[in-house]
């Protein structure tokens, strides 16, 4: 009789510091935990407390800001996409999302305006605030150092070389965070913190503040909760990742509740994907893995491309109509404007 799964998996990154038994191990709980579910705790990082403390303790400090110090770097007045965004401001499959936060990406110099994904490359807007950039650059740079190495565990665990998605980060990986705050709400009817989605990258790591709920996946249709675990990021796969594997990987729909009125939730999601203009490699899997990969979703409302920027220049313009309105007209209408 089949079990119903009531919470996600738990993957220990600390095994590949083992023998080969515990590395084998390792991957075959990655592999499991990513087809599955697509969704895991990932323990045994090495990001030691100080450091995830240091951070919570800067993103309480951005939003304690006066209003008027984060309408400074507002994601309206940036063409990358980059900045904060007030409450309302968001949109997951045409209705408002109610968080606040603001976003910092990877900045690059543009290479120009054409194919139109290119435009979401260039400079974050940067609060004044003492220390903000030091903490954000420090920890985009350990996120980014983990989601290599996970990259080259899943290659492994997928029949490949470890160093087969090497290239496609070598060179501008388009990596994003959020520093992500929830108000808490009276309304039980009005819950969406943020609406059920897929994310349209590679890799996703989230730190959730202790104690706070309200993180659910989906699974056999039904959702699952999935509260933070101490010590613990969790992880979940994009469509680049169901992309590259042809479905064997699958990206899971999730979404966020508000919490209960009088209370906050904080987060901060982390994007790990190739450059914009990279095409995603796709993985000859081995006869057994590839009996079980059904394809990539055929969904005409959300086709998904190997070129992640095509991905991710979709996502945001039905995100951020206000923004697309204002700096890309021209790409206004290329979108279904209700997913």
């Amino acid at each position: 009789m089949a079990t119903t799964l009531t919470e996600l998996p738990i993957v220990d990154m600390s095994l590949v510091d083992g023998d080969d038994t515990d590395r084998a191990m390792f991957r075959q709980s990655l592999l499991a935990a990513t087809h599955e579910v697509g969704f895991f705790y990932l323990v045994g990082h090495g990001i030691d407390r100080d450091t995830r403390d240091r951070l919570f303790d800067t993103v309480r400090a951005f939003f304690a800001l006066p209003e008027a110090a984060k309408f400074d770097v507002e994601m309206l007045k940036s063409p990358h996409f980059r900045g904060y965004t007030r409450f309302g401001g968001e949109y997951t499959q045409g209705a408002i999302d109610w968080r606040e936060q603001i976003d910092l990406a990877a900045e690059y110099p543009s290479l120009g305006s054409d194919p139109g994904y290119l435009r979401l490359d260039g400079p974050n807007l940067w609060p004044e605030l003492a220390g903000f950039r030091e903490v954000i650059t420090d920890w985009q740079k350990r996120c980014g150092e983990l989601g290599l190495r996970l990259m080259r565990e899943w290659a492994s665990s997928l029949g490949t070389d470890r160093a087969f998605f090497d290239d496609a980060f070598a060179q501008r990986p388009s990596t994003l965070m959020k520093l992500v705050r929830y108000p808490g709400r009276e309304d039980a009817a009005q819950r969406q913190g943020v609406g059920a989605h897929k994310d349209p990258g590679v890799l996703t790591l989230l730190l959730i503040e202790p104690g706070k709920g309200g993180l659910q996946v989906e699974h056999d249709g039904g959702w699952i909760d999935a509260p933070p675990v101490e010590d613990a990021f969790v992880v979940n796969i994009g469509e680049l990742m169901e992309y590259a594997t042809d479905g064997y990987l699958k990206a899971t729909m999730h979404r966020v509740q508000s919490p209960p009125a009088g209370t906050e939730r904080l987060s901060v999601p982390f994007f790990f994907n190739p450059a914009l203009s990279s095409a995603m490699p796709r993985i000859a899997l081995p006869a057994d893995l590839a009996a079980d990969a059904p394809g990539v979703t055929d969904d005409p409302h959300n086709p998904i491309s190997g070129t992640f920027g095509e991905n991710m220049i979709k996502a945001r313009l039905r995100a951020h109509p206000d923004v697309a309105a204002r700096h890309h007209p021209d790409l206004v209408g290329a979108t279904t404007p209700t997913e």
